[in-house]
């Protein structure tokens, strides 16, 4: 499923969520610089085996402090940060309208940070060494965060989804549902990668994972006021 709007409109600019955007393509560019995003992802991004050494030999992470705000902004593809971005500026400015924009940047971080925490007590504790060994990257953890926010405070919005089920096709969806299914597939994916690690194909569902529930459980400390309330119809695409 791709969200490909909602219809909840704000009270003011999300400066921050434009600015995040715009910082993780920055970074993004910087990446498809020389050497390279292999290269860069290497050196810069976040590994498990920094918090609980050692790593193998040639890692020389990051120290983790560190690590864990530069693999919050990097992306490993092109696919990878559109994905991301485009969930994120769905979801992003509700939930900034309904925080402020200082609080929501806090916030953001933490979330990231709260979501690289679960992915990293996994891997320490059931993973090997080589797998701690791995660099994460991504927004994906910091924006399951805004999710888990998003269905707390709208869960009657309705998103528009590009669904593929076999065939392709495009509906309205209730924002508790597409959020619900979507947890739910983290859910899943996190465990079949217990039983089947290769089976991930490299994602970090326990930074998505432990990200949502960030979100749902700090929501109603950081919110200021309620979003405004859902449109009765969608506005034009185009």
């Amino acid at each position: 499923m791709i969200p490909l709007r909602d219809n909840v409109p704000t009270r003011t600019r999300p400066y921050v969520t434009v600015g995040i955007i715009v910082a993780c393509f920055l970074v993004w560019f910087w990446e498809l610089g020389k050497p390279g995003v292999d290269v860069h992802v290497f050196r810069d991004g976040f590994y498990p085996c920094s918090v609980e050494g050692p790593c193998l030999h040639g890692v020389h992470a990051l120290p983790w402090y560190e690590g864990v705000f530069t693999g919050m902004f990097m992306h490993a593809s092109w696919e990878h940060i559109l994905g991301n971005m485009l969930f994120f500026w769905i979801f992003g400015n509700n939930v900034e309208d309904a925080f402020g924009h200082v609080r929501f940047l806090l916030w953001y971080l933490a979330a990231g940070i709260a979501a690289m925490a679960l992915q990293t007590f996994v891997t320490l504790e059931f993973a090997s060494r080589s797998g701690a060994s791995i660099p994460n990257i991504g927004a994906s953890g910091a924006i399951a965060g805004v999710m888990g926010a998003y269905f707390v405070l709208l869960p009657n919005a309705r998103v528009l989804t590009l669904i593929f089920f076999g065939i392709v096709f495009i509906r309205e969806i209730p924002a508790h549902w597409f959020l619900l299914i979507w947890i739910a597939l983290q859910v899943w994916s996190g465990g079949l990668s217990f039983l089947q690690p290769q089976s991930g194909g490299g994602t970090a569902f326990f930074a998505h994972i432990g990200g949502f529930a960030f979100g749902l459980l700090t929501v109603r400390l950081m919110t200021t006021r309620k979003p405004q309330a859902p449109r009765a119809r969608y506005p034009a695409l185009w």
